[in-house]
């Protein structure tokens, strides 16, 4: 991977891993149905101004209902209700984990020896932090819907598999159409409306510079850019960098928020994270980026021409 891409790899890493202090932040503003439904409404207005993916519409929409807004609505009201952001970076990440299930059970594609083990290992993680709920501000509650916010996104990755190649940010501007109108309509049905009035009409600069770098940053950028990486490069080349989130995310907390872990719940995080490396990285994917590096035979034709 070149220097300037390496560098690109990084920073949406670390835009997405303190993405979660920002949701921490945002969430004294507005109530958290409300602040996902915000979050998506300066990327749908960028419709007009790009091309509708090769993806049809029933598509489309369970790809919305799942990954922003099943996924977003289970996420911030975990945080709100009993999660920690650094500690939700990292319970999110399983979803690589139900991914690998899912994919077992629907459509029979088991994972290998190396990703079973990653599971297994993920799993003792999550249970290990599951034995700390009640303490230190983490509920139940928040934990059993970041878990349900994972699926959701592991629902959505198998929704892709058959969505083809398309570009990622206008696959994402056409789906921010989908989460604004459910989502409000959710927060005015269980966070009432004085709630929703209280919060537009009190806006705070924290409250507008979360909404800010949710909308713009992490959705606009992150995804775009992300989306511009994967046409260059293959997914076992790319896909590691986003094991960095859940560390940008647990240190931004803890800089930010004054977050602790605990020599328990560290634990757990640590396993999470080792699980997700056998899940994530191929074993020769290391010698690929270093065959790359060095112009070394073993990549495809369109690889090297992407390389220019």
């Amino acid at each position: 991977m070149r220097t300037k891409h390496l560098l690109l790899a990084l920073l949406v890493a670390a835009v997405w891993g303190v993405n979660f202090t920002v949701i921490r932040i945002g969430l004294d503003a507005f109530p958290p149905l409300l602040l996902a439904a915000l979050r998506f409404v300066p990327a749908a207005i960028l419709v007009p101004f790009l091309p509708k993916p090769a993806v049809s519409w029933p598509r489309l929409l369970a790809l919305g209902l799942a990954w922003f807004v099943g996924q977003f609505a289970l996420l911030f009201t975990g945080m709100a209700v009993g999660m920690p952001p650094g500690l939700a970076s990292v319970v999110l990440q399983s979803q690589a984990m139900f991914t690998i299930l899912a994919s077992a059970i629907l459509l029979k594609e088991y994972p290998g020896r190396r990703q079973g083990l990653g599971v297994g290992v993920a799993l003792a993680g999550l249970l290990v932090i599951g034995l700390t709920a009640g303490v230190q501000g983490v509920t139940a509650t928040g934990l059993g819907l970041i878990l349900a916010a994972a699926m959701c996104w592991a629902t959505g990755n198998l929704l892709m598999r058959g969505a083809g190649k398309a570009d990622m940010l206008p696959l994402i501007a056409w789906l921010s159409l989908i989460p604004p109108l459910p989502l409000l309509g959710l927060s005015l049905g269980l966070e009432g409306p004085g709630r929703v009035v209280q919060a537009l009409t009190h806006l705070t600069p924290a409250g507008i510079g979360a909404l800010l770098y949710l909308s713009i940053l992490s959705t606009i950028f992150g995804y775009g850019a992300w989306g511009h990486l994967l046409k260059r490069y293959p997914a076992a080349i790319v896909a590691p960098f986003s094991l960095l989130i859940p560390v940008f995310g647990a240190t931004s907390s803890f800089l930010v928020l004054g977050e602790t872990f605990g020599t328990q719940r560290l634990a757990g995080m640590a396993l999470i994270l080792a699980g997700l490396v056998l899940v994530v990285i191929p074993p020769d994917a290391v010698r690929l980026a270093r065959r790359r590096d060095l112009g070394q035979p073993g990549l495809a034709p369109q690889e090297r021409k992407n390389e220019k």
